[in-house]
């Protein structure tokens, strides 16, 4: 058994958790709203990752009791409930020792995933659709609640555009993986003559930014329009002016949101993308800074997809950051990412 205690410090978490409850009970705790609202979420953090350490303990223990009871008694019941429960403990301790990579400000808070189709029309729209759903498996299979904020459908198939809001603790801190371009190699289904095509699909994952005195909005900075929703089969249509689009002037970042929501809604929402997108661009003008200290360049470009879904000649798919892979691309596009995400996250620590 690996030592997870040490890899989480728990005793420490535990006091930290101690101490923050402790505050929570001094006098004129509540009048600072901010400050009480990021305790309750870091106290809500350290619960829920003590429970899970709870949880891998008490199943470390029934292994070891398990063990001390075959040693004293040679009984095939021991040793089958032996058996079946070393998976689900090696399931749950790897688990835990991913969620320990989890160290980013936002990595334990909601994203907020973009689906953008590449050069190519219908082919990348239809990606992109594929890419969306992949996503929606996968946040499902996590047990996180995903709401859509803005789908643009396809003029023939697919989609133009689309953005998720998926919620649940480390959301952001997986799906961050997720982030660049993904590339589709297969034979079309919309090319009569049966050739194989390339698509390219770009996905921007950004952590959901709740009000941030780091990152200030000047309401007279934004140009706000409204306009009626529209998708794929009424899916995501609103028979009102409802949807909401915001310019952000000064950095001429757009930002819409039509999900099946009031006008007020939308424009929240919408907000939170902006604010988020504003965050991401701080962000990178802090590495591009840094990078070129170094005198070294990072390429960012459209083209450097990080990872290859390869339908025909053969079945495979490739992240070329960790060097993951896998043959079997029916798991991978129904939601099955987690070695792509343990690849990646033990690459970046």
């Amino acid at each position: 058994m690996r030592k997870c205690g040490d890899i989480f410090d728990i005793d420490q978490k535990e006091t930290n958790l101690k101490e923050l409850e402790q505050g929570m009970l001094a006098a004129g705790f509540w009048d600072n709203q901010e400050l009480a609202q990021q305790t309750t979420k870091e106290i809500s953090i350290l619960k829920r990752t003590i429970e899970e350490w709870n949880s891998v303990h008490a199943l470390h223990e029934d292994a070891l009791t398990l063990v001390e009871l075959l040693d004293e008694a040679e009984d095939e019941n021991f040793r089958a409930e032996l058996e079946s429960l070393f998976p689900r403990l090696e399931r749950a301790v790897d688990e835990l020792e991913l969620a320990s990579l989890l160290n980013g400000e936002y990595d334990h808070g909601n994203a907020i995933l973009t689906i953008h189709p590449g050069a190519g029309g219908t082919e990348s729209q239809d990606w992109a659709s594929m890419l969306h759903r992949m996503y929606v498996r996968w946040a499902e299979d996590q047990g996180y609640d995903v709401e859509v904020l803005d789908y643009q459908a396809g003029d023939e198939a697919g989609l133009k555009d689309a953005t998720l809001l998926i919620k649940g603790l480390n959301a952001y801190g997986y799906l961050r993986s997720e982030k660049g371009v993904h590339r589709l190699v297969r034979i079309s289904p919309f090319d009569s003559s049966g050739r194989r095509h390339t698509s390219f699909s770009s996905v921007e994952v950004l952590p959901e930014i709740e009000d941030d005195l780091t990152i200030e909005i000047n309401p007279d900075d934004l140009r706000v329009d409204t306009y009626r929703a529209s998708g794929a089969g009424g899916q995501h249509v609103n028979k009102t002016d409802s949807a909401i689009r915001i310019t952000h002037l000064p950095s001429g970042i757009v930002v819409q949101c039509q999900s099946e929501r009031s006008q007020h809604a939308n424009r929240e929402a919408a907000l939170k993308i902006l604010r988020a997108r504003l965050l991401e661009r701080q962000l990178e003008e802090q590495r591009a800074k840094l990078e070129s200290i170094k005198g070294q360049q990072q390429d960012i470009a459209w083209g450097s997809q990080i990872r290859s879904y390869v339908f025909c000649p053969y079945t495979m798919v490739k992240d070329h950051r960790s060097n993951v892979e896998t043959g079997n691309v029916d798991g991978v596009m129904d939601g099955h990412l987690e070695p792509f995400i343990e690849g990646f996250l033990k690459l970046k620590q």
